[in-house]
C-alpha cells in the first residue's frame, strides 16, 4: 500500500512528508543474524512518554545528536535544563505538521502548550542536563542506545500506543482510513462515553485529510467490527504465547492507559482481567515470582513516565529498577530482552527530518530507544555500548516478537520495518548484568502511592 508521496500536498495545511534522503541515513550492520528464538524467552517492552531524540540524547557521544536548533529566523543554541519541565508542549497531528514545516524542521516555536503561557517560542529547543538523566546515559553506554528510531504516525499518545501493540492504525480493509490524535472524551477505549468520535486520515490515492468524526475509539465500531484491526495479541493468542500488558490505575480501572481497552475481544473478555494488569509494579512480583509472560508491555505511572509538566519526574529511576530486577535474576536475566521507548516527541525539538513517507501519516519524529539484553550487540569487544544506526519504527519492535516466537505477520508497518534483532549478537558470549546505579529502588516504587492520573492527555 506504500506509495512514493515525495512533494504532494495534503489538504488542511497537511503536507506530505518527503520521500528518504541519504543526508539522514547511515549504514545499518549488513551481519544480520536470526532473532534466536531459542535464547530469547521474554520481551519486555517499556513505554515512556513525550521526548525526543535530541531532548534526552543531544550530546550524546557518538550518536546523532545536535546542540543547535533551526528556526524560521535562524540558528540557535539548544538549552541545557533540568528533566523536570513546567510546559507541555503540542504533539498532535497539527503539532507535528507545525514543527515539520515541509520539512525544514522549523516550526517548533510556534507549538501551542499547557502550564505555561502563549507559544512554546524557544523552550522546546532544549535538552535534558544528561546528570538529571543518568540511568538512561549508563544503560545507552552498556548496552544499546538505538538514534534512528522514529514514531509510527505524526501524531499523539492515543495512536503512539496502539502502534506499540499494532504497528499502525488504519481500521478499514483497503488501509487508506488510519486513526490520528485523541478520541474526543476519555477514556479512550471501549469504554468511553456514548457519542466519542476519533478524528482520522484519509488517503484519496493523491493526499491525505484530516476528518474529525471517525469512529468510537473500540474496535466493535469499526468497518467489520474489528475485523481488519488485529494486534500482536492476536498472533500471540493463535500460537499460545504468554503476554501481559502492566499499566496504572486511573480512576481505579486503569483503562485510560491501557491501549488494550479500545479492543473489544479484550476489553469485554476473559483476559482483561488476566492479561491486563493493574498496577504496573506487579510487574516485579512477577519477575521476584518467576512468572513473567513471554512478552510485556509496561506503563509507567504519570510521576514516572518523563512525561513534562509541573511535578517530580522519576522516569529514570523507575527504568533503571526494572532493568536492574531483570538484571539480577538468574532465572531470567539469560534470556530476557528489554526494549526501553518513548511514545512521542512531545512538541520537542529534534533535528532529523522522517526518511519516509507514507499515506496513514508517518513516519513520525524521532523517538530514544534503549535495548538490554545479554545478547545487546557490543560496539567493540572492549566496549560495552553499542549504537544502532538502523532506521527503526515501532514495527520494528513487533517485528522481532514475531520472528522470535514464529507468530507470522500483521501486515501493518511490521511488513516494512527493519527487525531490531541486527540490535543483538547471539554469537556472543552471554554478557554479565552491568547493573544501573539510580537514585530509587524497586522497594520504592513497589510502596510509591498510585498518583491515578492519566499518563497524557494528548
Amino acid at each position: 500500500m506504500l506509495t512514493a508521496c515525495g512533494g504532494l500536498r495534503q489538504a488542511q495545511n497537511d503536507t506530505m512528508l518527503p520521500s528518504a534522503s541519504g543526508s539522514s541515513q547511515r549504514v545499518a550492520f549488513e551481519g544480520r543474524r536470526s532473532s534466536g528464538s531459542s535464547l530469547i524467552k521474554h520481551v519486555i517492552i517499556m513505554v515512556q512518554e513525550n521526548r525526543s531524540f535530541d531532548d534526552f540524547f543531544a550530546t550524546f557521544p557518538g550518536a546523532d545528536g545536535t546542540t543547535t536548533g533551526k528556526t524560521k529566523k535562524g540558528t540557535i543554541k539548544l538549552k541545557a535544563v533540568d528533566l523536570e519541565s513546567p510546559c507541555d508542549f503540542g504533539h498532535s497531528r497539527q503539532g507535528f505538521v507545525t514543527d515539520y514545516d515541509d520539512g525544514k524542521m522549523d516550526g517548533f516555536e510556534d507549538e501551542g502548550q499547557l502550564h505555561c503561557n502563549g507559544l512554546a517560542g524557544k523552550r522546546p529547543y532544549q535538552y535534558v542536563k544528561p546528570a538529571q538523566i543518568a540511568p538512561y546515559w549508563d544503560i545507552a553506554k552498556d548496552y544499546v542506545l538505538a538514534d534512528e528510531t522514529f514514531q509510527t504516525q505524526g501524531s499523539g499518545s492515543f495512536t503512539a500506543h496502539q502502534d506499540l501493540i499494532r504497528g499502525g492504525t488504519t481500521f478499514d480493509q483497503a488501509q487508506t482510513e488510519s486513526l490520528v490524535d485523541d478520541p474526543s472524551a476519555s477514556p479512550w477505549g471501549c469504554d468511553a462515553p456514548q457519542g466519542t468520535v476519533t478524528p482520522y486520515l484519509l488517503w484519496s490515492g493523491s493526499a491525505i485529510t484530516r476528518h474529525a468524526n471517525g469512529p468510537a475509539p473500540c474496535t466493535h465500531d469499526f468497518p467489520g467490527s474489528g475485523e481488519y484491526y488485529q494486534t500482536l495479541r492476536d498472533l500471540l493468542d493463535a500460537k499460545s504465547v504468554s503476554w501481559k500488558y502492566y499499566t496504572p490505575p486511573v480512576s481505579g480501572s486503569g483503562r485510560y492507559w491501557s491501549a488494550f481497552d479500545a479492543i473489544y475481544p479484550v476489553r469485554y473478555g476473559p483476559e482483561w482481567k488476566t492479561n491486563v494488569s493493574t498496577p504496573e509494579t506487579n510487574i516485579f512480583t512477577d519477575i521476584s515470582g518467576q512468572s513473567l509472560p513471554s512478552v510485556s508491555w509496561l506503563i509507567p505511572d504519570e510521576g514516572n513516565s518523563d512525561h513534562p509538566g509541573p511535578g517530580v519526574d522519576q522516569g529514570p529511576s523507575w527504568v533503571a529498577s526494572v532493568v536492574n530486577a531483570i538484571g539480577e535474576s538468574s532465572y531470567y536475566w539469560p534470556n530476557t530482552a528489554i526494549v526501553i521507548v518513548w511514545d512521542d516527541w512531545g512538541g520537542f525539538y529534534d533535528h532529523v527530518p522522517p526518511p519516509i513517507s507514507d499515506h496513514w501519516g508517518g513516519l513520525g519524529f524521532r523517538v530514544p530507544m534503549l535495548i538490554v539484553s545479554p545478547y545487546a550487540r557490543e560496539a567493540t569487544p572492549s566496549t560495552p555500548g553499542y549504537i544502532s544506526p538502523t532506521q527503526y519504527e515501532f514495527g520494528s519492535i513487533l517485528r522481532f516478537v514475531e520472528d522470535n516466537w514464529n507468530l507470522g505477520r500483521l501486515g501493518t508497518t511490521d511488513k516494512r520495518a527493519n527487525s531490531i534483532a541486527d540490535s543483538f549478537d547471539f554469537k556472543q558470549k552471554q554478557r554479565a548484568f552491568i547493573q544501573i546505579p539510580s537514585s530509587r529502588s524497586r522497594s520504592y516504587f513497589m510502596h510509591e502511592r498510585p498518583s491515578y492520573r492519566p499518563v497524557d492527555t494528548e
